[in-house]
């Protein structure tokens, strides 16, 4: 018998962990077919919820941000890089070369929430790739588009909604939810609306976690 969980990856494109995350997760799923399926939800989390237009270099983004040096910051990549690869996920050999605002990308997120979850993962797979994979801009509407298109989403409605303020209302209130539930760092997956993993776990921690949430719902 599969048990079906209601997951909310809380998480920003933004975050090169959260594309370590969801692959582990999704590891961690396929280990687990025909025990456990997953209603999956990305719920919206900005990094830099201020970042201007134009965006900022990333090296002196993150020398403001945490104080370190180019030379840690290299060696945290090369983490990433090793713990994407694990996952199936191909990280930009230089990294991202600026840090751009996200807001555009999740109005489009909850937007295609609303058409299919499905397209949801997909989109959001997609603009990982696009941001994390290539260095691509997410401030760009060209980027954004050509990623709704790649999923089979209407690129006409997309491109009018990045038009307009549609759904940022929505998006801001979701944000403001979370942030008032105490998460304040990214990915954050949330199991059944109550049991929280944080951060770019390894998959064989997501599948015992999903495997012992599974039973307890069961019981």
């Amino acid at each position: 018998m599969t048990t079906t969980l209601k997951i909310d990856f809380v998480s920003d494109i933004s975050c090169p962990w959260c594309a370590v995350g969801l692959g582990a997760l999704e590891q961690a799923l396929d280990a687990l077919k025909g025990e456990v399926s997953a209603e999956l939800h990305f719920q919206p989390f900005e990094l830099n919820p201020q970042m201007p237009p134009g965006g900022q270099d990333i090296t002196e983004h993150l020398t403001e941000k945490y104080g370190s040096t180019p030379e840690q910051q290299a060696q945290i990549r090369e983490t990433i890089r090793q713990r994407g690869a694990e996952v199936g996920f191909t990280f930009r050999p230089a990294g991202r070369g600026r840090i751009w605002n996200s807001f555009n990308a999740h109005r489009l997120l909850h937007w295609a929430s609303l058409e299919d979850a499905a397209k949801q993962v997909a989109l959001k797979k997609a603009l990982l790739a696009a941001y994390q994979g290539r260095g691509e801009s997410p401030e760009s509407p060209e980027v954004l588009l050509a990623a709704v298109a790649e999923v089979g989403l209407n690129q006409a409605r997309a491109r009018e909604i990045l038009a307009s303020d549609e759904y940022a209302a929505e998006v801001r209130q979701q944000e403001q939810f979370y942030q008032r539930a105490g998460i304040h760092s990214v990915p954050a997956v949330i199991i059944n609306d109550r049991h929280l993993i944080s951060g770019g776990q390894p998959a064989a921690v997501f599948e015992q976690a999903l495997r012992q949430i599974a039973a307890q719902a069961e019981a």
